[in-house]
């Protein structure tokens, strides 16, 4: 499939193409799918790094179509990784609900990174919902001795059984309902968050991935109200209402 002018772009910035092929789904809930595919060749270029993404190129009404998703366990030996789908409607999800072994997506590599903290945080303040589990769940293993509190948006209460990676010895999880208002996840986080900031935020690293508007409430919330050092947030839009 020719990726249009968005791929045109990519790769005068240097994207790397790479084609996935489907080894095995996972339905973990009507509404989240996992699929398990071989890299293409991605692992041995760049090794993987926690919350690493790529654009896989879909279909729509005649026209390529990108989207970005998360690595899930990536394995460079066996060139390797898991893609989760949060379904809803469009053509990622149309495509993730049809998959099979065997299917082929294309995919390019542009823009992930990710600047360790440092020094590294005594805490961990996580905020997201569905679309953001896999990157979620990346930073808890990436840091498994550190003590993290995540809140967690359900939009329905299938997603209450998600597989968040999380121990209750060191991980404290906080499941809010989809809502507005007060009952909302910007109301439960701008109360409960600067309480476990204590004196000294800078000993915290906060990463928010929401909808684009609750995001940004709340990365300035971080920094206006709660004091948060700018290189102590990651704050990213994963998706538009």
């Amino acid at each position: 499939m020719a990726h249009g002018w968005e791929g045109a772009v990519l790769k005068l910035m240097r994207g790397k193409d790479f084609t996935f092929t489907v080894t095995h789904v996972e339905r973990v809930t009507d509404r989240y799918h996992r699929l398990r595919v071989t890299d293409g060749g991605l692992l041995a270029q760049v090794p993987p790094h926690p919350t690493m993404w790529v654009r896989l190129w879909f279909e729509h009404g005649g026209r390529p179509h990108q989207r970005a998703f998360t690595l899930v366990d990536p394995d460079p030996e066996a060139g390797t990784f898991a893609l989760e789908f949060a379904l809803h409607q469009g053509a990622a999800s149309a495509w993730a609900r049809g998959a099979v072994p065997g299917d082929t997506i294309d995919a390019t590599l542009q823009g992930t990174g990710f600047p360790r903290p440092d020094p590294a945080p005594d805490r961990l303040l996580l905020v997201g919902d569905p679309a953001s589990l896999p990157a979620i769940n990346s930073l808890l293993d990436a840091y498994p001795d550190t003590r993290a509190t995540v809140w967690f948006e359900v939009p329905h209460p299938a997603d209450e059984d998600l597989p968040l990676r999380v121990d209750p010895d060191r991980h404290d999880l906080r499941r809010v309902p989809r809502a507005d208002g007060d009952a909302g996840l910007v109301a439960r986080v701008e109360a409960e968050l600067p309480e476990l900031l204590g004196d000294d935020p800078t000993t915290a690293y906060a990463w928010i991935a929401c909808d684009t508007a609750t995001t940004r409430t709340l990365a300035a919330f971080l920094k206006k109200e709660a004091a948060l050092p700018k290189r102590r947030l990651h704050a990213l839009g994963y998706w538009r209402t």
